[in-house]
């Protein structure tokens, strides 16, 4: 269990991004910072430096520290003794690629936002110089750091449910199911700031980690996708789409990603399908796992209760009953990131995996790919 303890050097860590008004940044100071792995040392926090400089201010910074851009930050905390060792990027899409480019080029370690970059020639780019300047880079998949996930992942990998046949995913909600007058003005439906996607990007790229994680051996051959813009304004980006896809060995998955699913608050699940059993997890219900066995009746496993796999209870926070949240999963993932720039090497009873680069760029060549199909009306393209 995760008690706070710990010893060692907390990172000294910035932000660029996620200020005043950013419910995304105010997670990611409250994960980065709850265990004591990584302290807030500095920030460019808005594309208006005063406004960026205040709110440094406004969180306790010293505001020599508290910088009016990110390069401004990079350039004199490299002249610190006492300088940042890595970074969050939670800005809109379009500047991830620059940023993270940046913060490498600075011997930072570096947290992005997803989605990574927004071509795979930027993927290919970022990773090529993480390798070779030997710095992490994290990408905030955020929902994979539920311990459940964990569960779900060792149960597939032990054969408790047998051979994986398919695949059933969604993340669809109705948060943007009505135009709004001030539409245009957001951010996430223009291509020149979101990129060439909405949904596929924004959502889709969540359920496709988690089947990355909780199937580790699955490798995504081919894919079909169609995609709308059913509010059409958004137009040329899709707001629902319909993915399909087939495996190397022989498994499918579906998925539904949509902002225009009217009255679901949230809508993201995964659904693992077994020759011997099923299981299920709900990001509304992230406290319990669903296993379904192909005889007997089914089974509701509970967070924190004896019978899970070590590596799930590793990253309880509280005793059994009490629910966990989504600033738990994403401080257990920000935990991991730490160990990870650390060097650090995981017991066999601890979690070791993170989203990382390769993951941010293969996220980034799906969605690639889900736009080739589209664009042939649903025809198949190889993934690789």
């Amino acid at each position: 269990m995760i008690d706070g303890r710990r010893n060692v050097r907390p990172i000294r860590w910035a932000l660029v991004g996620g200020g005043a008004g950013s419910a995304i940044g105010y997670i990611h100071r409250c994960a980065a910072t709850r265990d004591g792995y990584f302290q807030l040392v500095s920030g460019a926090f808005d594309v208006i430096p005063e406004q960026s400089k205040q709110f440094g201010k406004e969180l306790g910074l010293d505001p020599a520290r508290c910088y009016g851009t990110y390069k401004e930050m990079f350039e004199l905390e490299s002249q610190r003794s006492d300088g940042i060792e890595a970074v969050t990027i939670a800005t809109p899409n379009n500047l991830h690629f620059e940023i993270c480019k940046a913060a490498l080029e600075s011997n930072l370690h570096v947290i992005c936002e997803k989605p990574l970059c927004l071509s795979s020639r930027e993927a290919q780019y970022l990773r090529k110089l993480a390798r070779e300047r030997e710095r992490v880079v994290g990408v905030m998949f955020g929902y994979a750091g539920h311990q459940m996930v964990e569960q779900a992942r060792q149960m597939v990998c032990n054969g408790e449910i047998g051979d994986v046949r398919i695949i059933k995913a969604e993340f669809a909600h109705g948060g943007c199911s009505q135009a709004s007058p001030q539409e245009k003005l957001q951010w996430r439906f223009n291509p020149n700031v979101a990129g060439p996607s909405f949904v596929l990007a924004d959502l889709g790229v969540h359920p496709l980690y988690l089947m990355r994680v909780m199937v580790p051996d699955l490798k995504i051959e081919k894919v079909s996708c169609i995609r709308q813009s059913i509010v059409q304004s958004r137009a040329p980006l899709e707001d629902n789409a319909f993915v399909t896809m087939e495996s190397n060995d022989g498994a499918i998955a579906f998925m539904w990603v949509s902002a225009v699913n009217t009255g679901s608050q949230h809508g993201l699940r995964i659904r693992i399908v077994g020759s011997e059993a099923s299981v299920e997890w709900c990001a509304e219900e992230p406290n319990k796992l669903r296993y379904e066995p192909a005889r007997g009746f089914p089974i509701i496993l509970q967070r924190g209760t004896h019978g899970l796999y070590p590596s799930a209870r590793a990253e309880d926070r509280i005793a059994e009953g009490h629910s966990e949240g989504l600033f738990e999963a994403w401080a257990n993932l920000y935990r991991r990131f730490a160990s990870a720039i650390r060097g650090e090497t995981r017991t066999m009873d601890e979690p070791s995996w993170y989203p990382d680069i390769d993951d941010g760029a293969e996220a980034v060549l799906w969605v690639e790919r889900c736009i080739e199909s589209s664009e042939r009306n649903g025809g198949w393209v190889n993934m690789y």
